[in-house]
């Protein structure tokens, strides 16, 4: 049985991720508050950053930023976009 959550990304209820997506702190925060929906909207957009922004998650530095970011996205924080970036058209 899924669980449902009060997504503060999408300010509505969604159903939540079935565990924690990362250790610590912001990953309870992230199970606690986020929808799957929400989450793979982080993940579609963390990919553009690694792609554009050239990252590698084994980098400690790059796992870091990634990390704030990931916050800032999710939590209504000031986060980066990949310069050039157009989003497709829906």
């Amino acid at each position: 049985m899924s669980r449902t959550v009060h997504c503060q990304f999408l300010n509505r209820e969604g159903e939540g991720l079935p565990r924690q997506p990362l250790p610590g702190e912001l990953g309870k925060r992230i199970y606690d508050n986020i929808s799957k929906e929400a989450w793979q909207q982080w993940l579609d957009h963390q990919t553009m950053l690694i792609n554009e922004k050239r990252l590698s998650p084994i980098d400690p530095e790059h796992r870091k930023y990634l990390e704030e970011q990931a916050e800032a996205f999710l939590f209504g924080g000031d986060y980066d976009q990949a310069e050039g970036y157009v989003p497709p058209e829906s």
